[in-house]
């Protein structure tokens, strides 16, 4: 059974995004553009990623992926990736890339079937990873904080988890982020 993570990174005072889903906060921080060796090991066990619709249209915006879809490998591969909307959303030609409305637990076993060997990358947003939570899908969270504040904007995770869930496995330091890491444990994970 894959392991489902939540791996991100937020600001010091705990927002994924700006009030207009922009990420700029996060790529101007040194090291912010991610590809370190030790995310690099991280994507060699992912399988399939999953994201809300506000992610994926802004990476599709900021990138500009759907005139340039030859860009989408070199930031995830030829992996799967489920994309949670309301919505219609525009499609990166040549993707593999799959649209689900409603709940998680609904499609978790589509998604589970997808990620092969490999795990689940809840990539985002935080109320996308709190439904995983939810479900009692969720096992792990690791949350990259970056030297930036905002004054508002998307939540890291909307959701009360406690100590009693949320168990610290791993700090380390990033160039100028640190990185934490948590098992996190409760709810009955659906078959």
């Amino acid at each position: 059974m894959p392991r489902v993570i939540f791996y991100t990174a937020t600001t010091l005072n705990g927002f994924l995004a700006d009030d207009h889903d922009s990420l700029e906060w996060l790529f101007a921080a040194p090291g912010g553009e991610g590809g370190d060796d030790d995310f690099q090991r991280f994507l060699s066990g992912i399988g399939v990623l999953v994201q809300g619709s506000s992610t994926y249209r802004w990476v599709l915006e900021h990138e500009d992926l759907v005139a340039h879809p030859e860009k989408w490998p070199s930031y995830y591969g030829e992996r799967p990736t489920w994309v949670f909307s309301s919505r219609e959303q525009p499609v990166v030609p040549g993707v593999d890339i799959r649209f689900a409305s409603g709940s998680v637990g609904d499609v978790w076993p589509q998604i589970r079937d997808s990620a092969g060997d490999g795990d689940v990358w809840v990539v985002g947003g935080g109320d996308l990873a709190g439904q995983f939570a939810d479900a009692g899908l969720l096992d792990e969270i690791r949350v990259s904080i970056a030297p930036a504040t905002l004054t508002s904007g998307k939540p890291l995770l909307p959701r009360n988890l406690g100590p009693d869930r949320l168990e610290l496995t791993s700090v380390r330091q990033a160039g100028a982020f640190a990185e934490l890491t948590y098992a996190v444990s409760g709810g009955a994970r659906p078959a």
